[in-house]
């Protein structure tokens, strides 16, 4: 019954792990306001750690927001969140009308309008083209929220929206140039009010989509799948019941993390192409030894010697140092790879991190146990074997090592 419940876990951590990573991204839906607040549509925003929640009254055109940027971890800093009805065109903040947001250190926060006329301004407070009320904003849990209600001229279903963050002047106290780092100049897109759709600017969503799809297919494959075949491999095949079963389990599990390695791969490449500028060489160095180990495994599968052979034991040191080497880079490379998310799109992918820490915590604490309960196997199994060989030698008069049993 043991055994059974063990394969039926391996195989299980491989689906609820993906499940449980894919899932952790969406955080919008389990924020909460303060007096009974309510909004009918939130979002994820792709860049710097930011949420946008609304309600949206299509014949009146009143738009409610609660826009919500984390990460704000010192009073030197504002937030803005602005409508550019323009154009989607670089820059997208020129012609933006922005709700402006500065957190004090004595816990209050300024709210105000600003026109972005052009490069130079400087958030400077002013009305904007949309009739606004009830503009509001908090400073709490490093978080600031802007709250407001704007008024869209009449069919309006879509708007080009982007949103920001900067330092304030160490003089006069007030808003400095953004940073152009590609989280900043990526913050913008084109939202559907009615659908919560949005569409990429530029193509900057489409982008982001081939981020977020090469770190899932990299931390399943790579992060996941291989080290879980690893563990299948080492513990299972001790119990005589899960052979050949574990071997199955075990190539099924190595196969599936080299083709959807692979696939990761592939998508890296192609974005490291379309982000002229963005290097991660150290992550892309990793990622090439990866492929190249996991490729010479690969091949040496059909160059493996029976049991019997007398190269089989060269063999089998070759594949378990290159198996644990490769291991190990891959989920070092995982890490190096919410590193580089964390530089690209913010704070808000380490919810990603801390569910791959959970998951890779979990395999771990199932291969200390299976370590230690194999061992106990193995040795109890010693044990009697030395005792039948001990019997049996005893009855002929011969008992090698002396009474030991070890």
């Amino acid at each position: 019954m043991l055994m059974g419940d063990m394969l039926r876990l391996t195989l299980a951590l491989c689906v609820i792990s993906s499940v449980f990573f894919t899932s952790s991204a969406q955080t919008c839906k389990n924020q909460t306001f303060t007096d009974n607040k309510v909004f009918t549509t939130c979002r994820d925003l792709p860049q710097l750690t930011s949420y946008l929640h609304w309600s949206y009254d299509q014949s009146s055109g009143k738009l409610d927001i609660a826009f919500i940027h984390a990460g704000i971890t010192s009073t030197n800093r504002w937030v803005a969140w602005a409508i550019n009805p323009t154009s989607t065109l670089e820059p997208a903040m020129v012609g933006a009308q922005a709700l402006v947001a500065i957190p004090h250190a004595n816990g209050s926060t300024t709210a105000y309008t600003s026109s972005i006329a052009n490069t130079l301004t400087t958030l400077q407070q002013g009305p904007i083209s949309y009739p606004s009320s009830g503009l509001s904003a908090t400073y709490q849990n490093n978080e600031v929220t802007i709250f407001a209600t704007l008024t869209l001229p009449n069919g309006t279903t879509s708007l080009v929206h982007v949103w920001q963050d900067g330092f304030l002047s160490s003089s006069d106290s007030s808003p400095q140039e953004h940073s152009h780092e590609s989280s900043h100049t990526n913050s913008r897109e084109l939202l559907d009010l009615v659908s919560g759709t949005s569409q990429a600017v530029s193509g900057i969503g489409s982008l982001q989509r081939r981020r977020n799809t090469h770190g899932v297919l990299n931390a399943i494959s790579w992060g996941i799948l291989m080290p879980t075949g690893a563990v299948i491999a080492r513990y299972l095949k001790v119990f005589k019941s899960a052979d050949p079963a574990w071997f199955y389990l075990h190539i099924t599990c190595q196969v599936s993390a080299y083709i959807i390695g692979l696939s990761g791969f592939g998508t890296g490449l192609k974005l490291g192409h379309d982000s002229e500028g963005i290097e991660y060489d150290t992550h892309r160095a990793i990622a090439i030894v990866l492929v190249t180990l996991a490729t010479l495994q690969v091949f040496a599968l059909f160059l493996r010697p029976n049991k019997d052979h007398k190269f089989r034991l060269y063999w089998n040191i070759y594949h378990h140092v290159i198996g644990y080497v490769t291991i190990s880079l891959s989920i070092a490379n995982v890490f190096k790879g919410f590193e580089a998310l964390g530089d690209s799109v913010g704070d808000r992918y380490k919810n990603w991190k801390h569910a791959y820490i959970g998951i890779i915590g979990a395999l771990g604490g199932i291969a200390v146990f299976l370590e230690a309960y194999t061992w106990m196997i193995v040795l109890k199994r010693k044990q009697v074997e030395n005792k039948t060989s001990h019997g049996v030698n005893g009855a002929n008069g011969y008992q090698p090592y002396g009474s030991s049993t070890l």
